[in-house]
């Protein structure tokens, strides 16, 4: 008998989406939340939330009572904080300590939610995948060395331990509910608010939201214990990303062209001020800018031949993320 399906980052933007597609296919789900976490996007959904965090593990026993499968989708998924110690506590340690407490529960499926950071990228700008080269020197930035870090750790107790974990890489999500925003939602908001003039040559690949969640559940159902997929969808250039969000708000699109290390100087001010001012965040890094002089694209044909995973044109989900944002009053 199929016991309940566990959640962790159900709160938030894709564990948000993964909770909804439980919830579709008849499942009984809980939900991992932190105490004073955001909770809007789990209103009016007929699940459990038990209280919990990755860096308590007494608050962990609880959460397994009948758990049956596992999705840790909880991650700090941020591009600039005031402590690193914090995010590797949360990425790394807190992942590896709660998926092993998981399997000690009796927990028999595991989906781990990894993230196209840690892959490897090619230089003349190809789409990579799961099996393109990487190491951790290539990581920029605490986000990427602790989500990479924290992959390895996962890999090692399905190899090395055999506690069944699946592994899925998304891209860079976007759709409704990303309430935060995390950071790429932030482009996608501040670019619908005309915020931003102009673009670096960079290219991301975008997903949908719901199809990456998709991509959990088809992972659990079909995936091979210790692989990753790729959970991707299209291929975009900043600009084109730009210029798809102006025509859907009605805006010019952007015309001026930056060079990155143009902007170097405007991240490292921003920086400083963010540890002078408490409660606030930089709306430019450093890293954010170092990444900005890459690629991202990837291809996601492991997970289309092995899981069945499909992703519907990036257009719609742009245009999914602001209606979000216009419902909300953000636009």
């Amino acid at each position: 008998m199929t016991g309940q399906a566990l959640v962790t980052g159900g709160t938030g933007f894709v564990g948000s989406a993964v909770v909804r597609k439980l919830l579709a296919r008849g499942r009984d789900v809980r939900a991992l939340a932190r105490p004073a976490s955001n909770r809007a996007n789990l209103e009016g959904l007929d699940i459990e939330i038990v209280e919990g965090d990755l860096k308590d593990p007494a608050s962990w026993p609880r959460a397994f009572e009948g758990v049956s499968d596992l999705y840790h989708v909880a991650a700090d998924y941020r591009l600039w904080v005031r402590d690193p110690a914090e995010m590797y506590r949360t990425n790394v340690e807190g992942t590896e300590g709660f998926i092993r407490a998981a399997a000690d529960a009796g927990v028999e499926h595991i989906v781990y939610t990894s993230s196209v950071a840690t892959l490897g990228i090619l230089p003349d700008g190809e789409p990579a995948d799961e099996n393109t080269p990487v190491a951790l020197g290539n990581m920029i930035g605490h986000y990427k060395r602790s989500k990479y870090l924290g992959e390895q750790a996962v890999r090692r107790l399905a190899v090395d331990e055999k506690i069944p974990v699946v592994i899925v890489n998304p891209s860079t999500p976007i759709g409704p509910r990303d309430i935060k925003p995390t950071p790429t939602g932030r482009i996608v908001l501040e670019a619908a608010q005309g915020k931003m003039p102009a673009y670096v040559d960079t290219g991301l690949n975008v997903a949908h939201v719901d199809d990456v969640a998709e991509g959990h559940i088809l992972a659990r159902e079909r995936g091979r214990i210790g692989e990753r997929y790729v959970l991707g969808g299209d291929n975009m250039s900043l600009k084109e990303i730009l210029v798809d969000i102006a025509g859907i708000v009605g805006r010019k699109p952007p015309l001026v062209r930056l060079p990155a290390n143009a902007i170097l100087p405007l991240a490292y001010g921003a920086e400083i001020a963010a540890r002078l001012l408490p409660n606030w965040e930089p709306f430019v890094t450093v890293d954010g800018v170092r990444l900005s002089k890459k690629l991202m694209f990837f291809k996601h044909d492991k997970a289309a031949r092995e899981l069945g995973y499909t992703a519907r044109p990036a257009h719609e989900a742009l245009a999914d993320a602001i209606a979000w944002y216009r419902a909300g009053g953000l636009l």
